[in-house]
């Protein structure tokens, strides 16, 4: 069994000096945004009531011009006010799973895929695939992708569950209605080793060749990574770099986020557990649904929000929802 995550002490106190300074720096940041905010409503304020007294009908409308940029940036930093999880600031790791279904349910994980790929675009993410497996004919049976960038995970948290999907199949002869459901998981990236408890001894790696699609620069050595994490059972793999020890890392860092999105999920079901309440967390309950036949409708099953711009939805825009969800989250906790 082999010891790749063991890193020595002089790294991590690095490591977690950076996460420290980087924490910081956003605290500076956002404090000065606010107060940079208070400026300029204070001397917009003052302004008005001096052209108001002078009878200033320029400088009024100078003032109410400022008005509608300094209303869009208070509704930005109090809908930032909505991330006070824990793990909201930091990045994200996505991962797709294809439900039962074949082809159908592995071609609406790949679109699942490309809807999020096109949201992190828009909100200026960079974003990897950090793993991908293609389907048996089409789509993907799984998929894994990082989103690197400010609230990517406070923001992407609110996509986590089940996705179902309802349409006209285009790989039925017949040209059938089909339903078909995809599973999608959202972890925080962890940077630091030392906020996540990884013994060396729990873990199985497993090193293989990545599979490709042939031709002339597929994969000659083994490169892929493979961990087991014993006591929970946890798989991950990891294959899209070429650098076997560039993908060890990459899977180190999504077992991490995946060990950690595991304790928040305890907490949640202790939290309504205690409340009372007992959700299942399986196949069974869907968190949205995107019907493309008989009619057209996008509707999250958990805050009503719904729209029939399916096409914007499944070209990333997913703002609605997310802010929805964010808003009905309030108080829950």
């Amino acid at each position: 069994m082999e010891d790749a995550s063991a890193q020595p002490d002089f790294w991590n106190d690095n490591v977690a000096a950076q996460n420290t300074m980087r924490e910081l720096t956003a605290l500076k940041e956002e404090t000065l945004t606010w107060r940079d905010l208070e400026h300029r409503a204070r001397d917009a304020a003052g302004l008005l009531d001096m052209a108001l007294e002078e009878n200033h009908a320029e400088m009024v409308q100078e003032v109410e011009n400022e008005f509608p940029a300094l209303e869009k940036k208070l509704a930005q930093l109090e809908f930032n006010l909505l991330f006070s999880g824990e793990y909201d600031h930091n990045n994200a790791i996505l991962s797709i799973h294809a439900g039962a279904g074949g082809t159908e349910s592995q071609d609406w994980a790949q679109m699942l895929m490309r809807m999020f790929l096109r949201y992190g675009g828009s909100k200026d993410y960079k974003t990897e695939v950090l793993e991908e497996t293609p389907g048996d004919e089409a789509g993907i049976k799984s998929a894994t992708l990082q989103f690197v960038g400010e609230y990517a995970y406070g923001r992407l948290k609110a996509e986590r569950g089940v996705h179902r999907l309802v349409r006209l199949s285009p790989f039925d002869a017949n040209h059938r209605r089909h339903t078909s459901f995809a599973l999608v998981e959202v972890m925080p990236e962890i940077d630091d080793p030392v906020a996540v408890d990884v013994k060396p001894e729990e873990i199985k790696i497993d090193i293989y060749h990545a599979s490709g699609h042939g031709g002339q620069n597929v994969q000659k050595v083994a490169t892929a990574v493979r961990l087991t994490h014993i006591p929970t059972g946890i798989v991950v793999t990891c294959q899209n770099e070429r650098s076997q020890l560039q993908n060890k890392e990459n899977a180190f860092k999504v077992l991490r986020s995946r060990l950690v999105e595991l304790e928040i999920e305890k907490r949640e079901q202790e939290k309504l557990r205690l409340k009372g309440q007992h959700v299942e967390a399986g196949w069974g309950n869907q968190i949205r649904s995107y019907v493309l036949h008989p009619y057209q409708m996008v509707k999250d099953h958990r805050t009503e929000h719904e729209t029939s711009r399916t096409d914007l939805v499944l070209d990333g825009t997913l703002d609605e929802f997310i802010e929805a969800y964010l808003k009905a989250q309030v108080g829950q906790s």
